[in-house]
């Protein structure tokens, strides 16, 4: 039941989001991944693929306060800026992280004509149901 949570947050947030492309498509979440990790009681690892069409992006947005994330690029160029850092685009193969609380203001696909993806790790506590909650 708890993993239906997640898949319908991240479908939500798939689904609600502002897009900086003019043709109006934001990016797709696919869950890829979900465990407990048995040796940190309360701690599960859950792992989410992002496709971002050409121009696509996702709203700004914080994740769950207990979540660790590790961001990897699988294809294309994701354009990122976590806090206060810099904004900076990672091409495939490179890769960043997320402190549990952190604000991600800027998410999205460099590029308007090719399609990008990524690899997002969460590492959260287990009863934690919303994964990203948009900034209002």
């Amino acid at each position: 039941m708890k993993i239906l949570a997640r898949i319908g947050a991240c479908a939500a947030l798939a689904m609600a989001g502002p897009v900086a492309a003019h043709d109006a498509q934001a990016e797709t979440v696919v869950p890829a991944f979900e465990q407990a990790i048995p040796n940190i009681p309360g701690k599960s690892l859950i792992a989410v693929e992002v496709d971002y069409a050409p121009g696509a992006a996702s709203p700004p947005h914080t994740h769950a306060k207990s979540a660790f994330i590790f961001a990897y690029v699988l294809s294309g160029e994701i354009e990122s800026k976590v806090n206060d850092g810099e904004t900076r685009i990672y091409k495939a193969g490179e890769s960043w992280s997320e402190d549990p609380g952190a604000t991600h203001s800027v998410s999205r696909n460099a590029s308007q004509t090719e399609p990008a993806k990524l690899l997002a790790v969460f590492v959260v506590d287990t009863d934690d149901k919303a994964l990203t909650t948009p900034i209002q």
